[in-house]
């Protein structure tokens, strides 16, 4: 697959940014920022870029198990690395700013690992649509002066879908994702229980066939978010049997399909934030 001149320019200054940049950590998620990232850095770099993946009960399984398919099948220099964003209350607490909390232990982690290693850098995979997003973790990279390389190229999300099918990334057609968190509402205590919950039912809405889901976790309550063309599925008599079967066993009460569909940031639509103003991704 070829792409335009004016999206090879902006390949081309991804690549010289992070040529400039040394020796470089990738913080890689396994989701399609992060994998294209890893990718475009091991191509440019080498042995001189590491993709190191946070374990932790924020990240769902699938997630990590993506990040180890992309390392190995493209042979990217991957290591897992674990963070306790749960050990702090602030996080846990869940306030708005929840995304700062995460991304700093997350930065700090790959900071130390950086020293130890005698990298240069760390990068992560926000891009010019997360620009006007709500987010505080942006500013915890900003911080920790953490590199933005697509910020540098001025790239957004579906020029790096579109560079991820070239290279034949399996990422490419990924739905959108964020971390298990963002699925609880704000002043809901963030525990390993719930985002258990929470991961283990997504698990079984996409065994139903749904591909853009999320569970938004209101105590007894499941919120069921599906993305707009698969909902007429979801409303189906049989079809939302089979989902109350599914998700009321991990512990819910109450099994509620949402009207509007899926939408980023359906959460922080109690804090007035205008639609472009979205903090999940």
């Amino acid at each position: 697959m070829d792409v335009s001149p004016d999206l090879r320019a902006k390949r081309a200054i991804l690549e010289d940014a992070l040529r400039a940049a040394g020796r470089v950590l990738i913080a890689f998620s396994g989701g399609v920022d992060s994998s294209y990232l890893a990718y475009a850095a091991h191509r440019v770099l080498g042995e001189d870029a590491l993709a190191v993946t946070a374990q932790s009960a924020s990240y769902p399984a699938s997630h990590r198990a993506m990040a180890e398919r992309v390392a190995r099948e493209f042979g990217i220099p991957h290591r897992f690395v674990a963070t306790q964003e749960l050990a702090n209350p602030s996080y846990r607490v869940n306030a708005p700013d929840r995304c700062y909390h995460c991304k700093n232990e997350l930065f700090e982690v790959l900071g130390s690992l950086r020293d130890e290693l005698g990298f240069d850098a760390v990068a992560y995979g926000v891009n010019a649509d997360d620009t006007g997003d709500f987010r505080p973790g942006h500013r915890a990279a900003n911080e920790r002066g953490v590199l933005s390389p697509f910020l540098a190229a001025n790239l957004a999300k579906h020029e790096i879908r579109q560079l991820s099918r070239e290279a034949g990334l399996p990422t490419a057609e990924l739905p959108a994702s964020a971390c298990l968190s963002s699925r609880l509402p704000y002043g809901t205590e963030v525990t390993p229980e719930r985002l258990l919950q929470v991961e283990r039912g997504e698990e079984r809405l996409r065994a139903l066939g749904f591909r853009q889901v999320r569970l938004r976790h209101h105590g007894p309550l499941a919120r069921i978010e599906i993305g707009a063309d698969e909902l007429a599925r979801a409303l189906e008599p049989r079809m939302a049997r089979s989902i109350v079967a599914a998700i009321k066993p991990l512990g819910f009460r109450w099994v509620s399909l949402d009207l509007e569909g899926y939408r980023t940031g359906s959460l922080n639509e109690v804090l007035g934030i205008s639609s472009e103003l979205r903090a999940d991704s």
